[in-house]
């Protein structure tokens, strides 16, 4: 019987609509930006939740289709994309993507480095979408097939997966998976570019964090969620014990609400990688001083400093969006970032999509990527950055069971 969390596959129609209300967050202002409190969950629960509002706004952003739903910030809120992921180069696999840090410091990357730096400053919804490079649009990037994978898969108790045609499992059933939330179908064309053979899987809730912190705030849900991918590649494979041998989880703008709680609950120990793509906003215990409510981050804090030691790994991504009421991403990476007393380092290098980097911080397995821009098509441009993040950092780490047609 399916999980009564499951939702209905969406149509391709359902999935554009969703991704034009996205779009409709740099328009209108968030409501999430009103600092609600986070849905009860059953894991302890951060102070007060981040707006829900951030939601509808940055989905505009989203990439169309199953594409990811616009940046929202409830529960966590959410920020546009401050800083840019650290290797997750070009589409093209290029090395930039994991070390460099580039992105031209451009003029308009500039007046974004100015705004965010002023007290009160917002974003600048109403201003035109500049040209990007490459003429490609962000929120619709080509679709680059299927690779090595099959097409989706409603096995999990929760959301959709992919997995290799064959292959992908060690002969003891060993097989490792990335759970992505908040946009499925635009991160499933940016990794099957450079996946070797992990598991994909993908869940939208909604537009904002906050349907995702309220989804896995009861910890069965998660667990249930595992147990239900272990089933469907044992009975794709015939290995009747397959088993989850590394585990990630990533997220794409109001996917963050889903992390927050996993990571709190026992299962949350498990996780050995985080990737966080313009995906981290907090309330603001006082946001005329842009004093963040900490205890809403504190999971990734954590995270952060088991992967700045080297026992795990952890990537995040910003741009320069200003979201009204609650702090961005920018200002989520620079804390977590201090808090490891460390300090981001300037950074000019053109990324995917038309990112342009300004600056990185690089510890250990924890880094960290900012760039410009504080438009939809930024937001949504830091998706681009999976696939080398795939490539760079995930595939030489744990050196998946590789798949193949």
């Amino acid at each position: 019987m399916r999980h009564p969390l499951q939702a209905r596959r969406p149509s391709g129609r359902w999935a554009l609509l969703s991704l034009l209300a996205a779009t409709w967050w740099l328009a209108a202002p968030p409501a999430a930006a009103q600092d609600t409190a986070a849905p009860k969950a059953a894991a302890p629960q951060a102070d007060d939740a981040p707006p829900a509002t951030h939601t509808a706004a940055l989905q505009a952003d989203a990439p169309p289709a199953v594409a990811p739903q616009a940046d929202s910030p409830p529960a966590a809120g959410s920020a546009p994309p401050t800083d840019g992921a650290a290797g997750a180069g070009a589409p093209s696999g290029g090395a930039a993507g994991a070390g460099g840090a580039g992105g031209a410091a451009s003029d308009a990357g500039q007046r974004s480095a100015a705004r965010r730096d002023r007290p009160g400053a917002t974003s600048s919804r109403a201003a035109p979408s500049k040209k990007r490079r490459g003429d490609i649009n962000p929120c619709m990037t080509p679709d680059p097939g299927w690779g090595v994978y099959d097409p989706w898969s409603r096995a999990p108790s929760i959301g959709q997966m992919i997995m290799p045609h064959r292959g992908g499992v060690t002969k003891r059933g060993g097989f490792d998976v990335i759970i992505h939330f908040h946009g499925h179908e635009a991160l499933r064309k940016e990794f099957v570019k450079t996946a070797e053979g992990a598991v994909l899987v993908g869940i939208d809730l909604g537009i904002g964090s906050g349907a995702y912190s309220s989804a896995f705030s009861a910890p069965y849900v998660f667990e249930n969620l595992l147990d239900s991918i272990e089933r469907a590649v044992a009975k794709k494979t015939g290995k009747k014990k397959a088993y989850i041998r590394k585990l990630g989880l990533s997220s794409w703008s109001a996917g963050y609400g889903a992390i927050e709680q996993i990571l709190r609950q026992p299962a949350g120990k498990r996780v050995d990688a985080l990737v966080l793509l313009d995906s981290l906003h907090a309330g603001y215990a006082d946001e005329q001083q842009h004093k963040l409510k900490v205890a809403q981050i504190e999971p990734f804090i954590a995270f952060a400093r088991r992967a700045a030691a080297g026992e795990a790994f952890m990537f995040m991504s910003h741009s320069s969006i200003l979201p009204p009421g609650y702090a961005s991403t920018a200002e989520t990476a620079n804390f977590i970032v201090q808090q490891l007393r460390g300090k981001p380092r300037g950074s000019s290098r053109a990324d995917v999509l038309g990112l342009d980097m300004i600056q990185r911080f690089d510890r250990g397995d924890f880094h960290v990527r900012g760039y410009t821009g504080d438009d939809k098509p930024d937001h949504c441009a830091h998706i681009g950055l999976m696939a080398d993040v795939v490539r760079i950092h995930l595939n030489p780490r744990w050196k998946s069971p590789r798949g193949r047609r």
